[in-house]
């Protein structure tokens, strides 16, 4: 399968890694060639800096003979333009746009296309979680979710810096027995804490398994 990847950020450096590992002909476009280093070391397909909507760029990236055409940037009106100009004017026959306000569903349905919300899938992961008794949601903050949650088994042993990721995960509140405090980086975490962070879409899945089961 011939796949294109617009947009070489966590995501799409992700999936084009994953697609080139399972044996698929992959290029990845992206307007900053700097982001083609977060590519993993398993991936042999192509690159190509430019954008992602422009045709030279397209068909310099083989978009003529395209199966998969994937916009997975950080800006929902990139990815439409680039999703369009694939689907419309090179006829590739699967398309996909990654969105990530989801207010701009209905546009993304009257146009027929096929995409994936990421904010609308980490609230209904945390909601499984919510019903499940792991966790709360508290509020939604653009792409950001602040999450309540019980810790368990996972955490045994950790610090607070730990278990936080850079610029996707970080805790910001915590209560212990009958005392609640701001933890510090260094602050030993147990079983049985409940803590109030902020967590991106992307770090969800390393979160998950600090939850209690």
């Amino acid at each position: 399968m011939n796949a294109i990847v617009v947009g070489c950020g966590r995501v799409g450096s992700q999936l084009a890694t994953m697609l080139s590992v399972e044996g698929h002909n992959v290029t990845v476009i992206d307007r900053d060639d700097s982001a083609f280093k977060r590519l993993g070391s398993t991936f042999n397909g192509v690159t190509v800096k430019g954008l992602g909507f422009d045709e030279e760029v397209l068909i310099e990236a083989g978009v003529r003979t395209a199966d998969v055409f994937a916009a997975v940037t950080d800006l929902d009106n990139t990815n439409l333009m680039a999703a369009e100009v694939a689907r419309k004017i090179f006829g590739v026959r699967h398309v996909l746009a990654r969105l990530y306000n989801p207010q701009r569903e209905r546009t993304y349905q009257q146009l027929d296309m096929d995409y994936v919300c990421g904010t609308t899938l980490v609230a209904e992961s945390l909601l499984e979680k919510i019903e499940a008794g792991h966790g709360h949601h508290v509020q939604t903050l653009g792409d950001v979710e602040v999450i309540e949650f019980r810790t368990g088994a996972g955490v045994a042993g950790k610090r607070v810096r730990d278990i936080e990721i850079e610029h996707q995960f970080r805790l910001s509140v915590m209560s212990r027995g009958n005392v609640t405090f701001i933890p510090l980086p260094d602050t030993m975490l147990q079983p049985g804490d409940v803590v109030v962070a902020a967590v991106k879409e992307e770090g969800l899945a390393r979160v998950e398994k600090y939850m209690e089961s």
